[in-house]
């Protein structure tokens, strides 16, 4: 692995002058490099962060992938990570004219990473550093504990996809409160406004009280404002402690045991939450990108088309350009491409945009013909589809804008398999065009992690009662008891799990399917199931 040659550079920084003049926003600094497939392979199951922790699991995909390898060589254009600066890899053969469709792919990915909201928690970081410090810590930690380190790496792994991304984004994206206090935001900001609903001239005159307070003794001067609250409004208190116990039921499940577990807080023990907080930090970093991979790929292919297009150094190599964008973003019927749907999504918002079909105006019509002739030249789509890039994740860029336009736009279409007896082989067929059928098949390939909390009700220092609010979804019942087993070790006593499994059972030779609630026991290594 080794730094782009500066003739390679000198291109690199070519297109970021011409992507700028373009909109896209990005830091100066990026770093690029020149990898083999071999380099490719490697980095891979550390998701292309050289620096991540070592853990036997990588050395067992990097066999996984060479194994794919051998029976389909293949070579990957490119990868970039976010990290500060953006670091890009890129293959050690690839033509300038390539390299510069390339480069603006990257870009595009580049200006998604550093604008998107979703993104807000990695703004300010340098992962790659952080990765490093962590690598190395492990490694000192492995040197006086051993294999155990591993085993509390595998138990967090087992649960690190129940990390709470929204609550920390939520925390991020919070503006700061105008008040010095928690207790005076609680006041103002919910109680008077939300609660209350309290008329503006009595808030406004409160604000006065206190600065008329703050003014004679800032020392004294919260403990005397509320001393009056507490005459007019008694309930105030209970209703503060209460919203301060909500907040606190914010922990995600890794959180809490980090926190809570009697095991974890003996002396001897306190460097495993290091090691657990190391494995929840790098899911935490990578949540975004799970939850954007159709829309950041769509923003990157849409701009390496436009931008490479429009660029003089494609002259003579148009239809070598043609074949691999082709190659990349064309909709496959079975299966799905990310890279064709986003594309095809953001050229779509961008029509609609320019159009008018956005606005209110086209939204009252009912007439079919006048809504298919209805373009009012807005001239908006670049407006629209930099706010998607802002503010849009997969979910909510899929939820929104497929609609059956779009599906009929394209062709698209929910495919069906059936068993063909005679000829013994699988048939694919065509099973709706709808796109509510369309819309659904896409959101169920989505990341959805379950949603996994602990009860504090029923939770002490002896035991750990977590709760699966059901989604219509069951967990992987054969995964469950590890699972619960390395949660037993990481908490140092008995563990609860509350979900609910789909049952089948046959009436009048049909089969009719009902939710159960179940308890999971994990005590002494032992896992044990039990109907509620």
């Amino acid at each position: 692995m080794e730094l782009i040659s500066q003739h390679t550079k000198k291109i690199m920084e070519e297109c970021k002058e011409r992507a700028r003049d373009a909109g896209l926003s990005f830091a100066d600094e990026t770093l690029e490099y020149i990898v083999t497939n071999k380099d490719m392979l490697e980095l891979s199951p550390k998701v292309m962060i050289p620096t991540l922790y070592d853990y036997w699991v990588h050395d067992v995909e990097v066999l996984k992938e060479q194994g794919k390898y051998k029976l389909q060589p293949h070579n990957p254009y490119e990868t970039v990570i976010n990290s500060r600066p953006a670091i890009s890899f890129y293959n050690d053969n690839n033509p300038d004219w390539l390299n510069i469709m390339i480069f603006y792919h990257v870009l595009g990915h580049i200006d998604f990473f550093q604008n998107n909201e979703l993104f807000r928690n990695t703004w300010h970081d340098d992962f790659v550093g952080v990765a490093l410090a962590d690598k190395r810590h492990i490694a000192n930690l492995r040197n006086v504990h051993g294999r155990w380190v591993d085993y509390v790496i595998e138990f967090t792994r087992s649960i690190d996809n129940l990390v709470g991304y929204f609550q920390k984004l939520h925390s991020h994206n919070h503006k700061p409160s105008l008040f010095p206090s928690k207790k005076l935001s609680f006041y103002f900001e919910n109680f008077l406004q939300v609660i209350k609903k309290a008329p503006l001239s009595f808030y406004y005159s409160e604000v006065d009280r206190y600065n008329e307070l703050l003014k004679q003794n800032k020392n004294v001067a919260e403990s005397l404002f509320f001393s009056t609250v507490k005459e007019k409004y008694p309930e105030f208190q209970t209703l503060y402690e209460k919203q301060g116990d909500e907040e606190e039921q914010r922990f995600d499940v890794l959180e809490y045991i980090m926190e809570y577990s009697p095991f974890l807080n003996k002396e001897k023990n306190q460097w495993m939450k290091a090691v657990i907080s190391i494995v929840r930090n790098t899911s935490m970093y990578f949540q975004p990108q799970i939850r954007t991979k159709i829309i950041n790929e769509g923003w990157a292919s849409y701009w390496h088309d436009n931008l490479f297009c429009g660029d003089n150094r494609i002259n003579g190599h148009e239809t070598a350009y043609a074949k691999i964008n082709a190659g990349v973003t064309s909709l496959s019927r079975v299966g799905l491409n990310p890279y064709a749907i986003g594309l095809r999504l953001v050229q779509y918002v961008e029509d609609l945009a320019n159009k008018g079909k956005m606005e209110q105006e086209f939204q009252k019509l009912t007439n079919r013909d006048l809504k298919d002739s209805f373009n009012n030249k807005t001239g908006k789509g670049k407006d629209a589809i930099f706010d998607l890039r802002k503010n849009f994740s997969d979910f909510t860029l899929i939820n929104t804008f497929v609609n059956q336009d779009f599906v009929d736009m394209h062709n698209l279409f929910v495919v069906g398999q059936r068993m063909d007896e005679q000829r013994g082989v699988v048939q694919y067929y065509i099973k709706s065009k709808k796109a509510k059928d369309y819309k659904q098949m896409l959101l169920n390939t989505l990341y959805h992690p379950p949603v996994v909390s602990v009860d504090k009700e029923k939770s002490d220092e002896n035991r750990l009662f977590l709760t699966h609010n059901f989604e219509g979804k069951q967990l992987i019942k054969d995964f469950i008891p590890d699972v619960l087993l390395g949660i037993e070790f990481l908490w140092g006593g008995e563990v609860n799990l509350e979900t609910t499994e789909i049952h089948v059972k046959k009436i009048s030779n049909q089969d009719v399917f009902e939710n159960k609630k179940v308890v999971y026991t994990a005590k002494e290594r032992k896992v044990s199931r039990q109907n509620l």
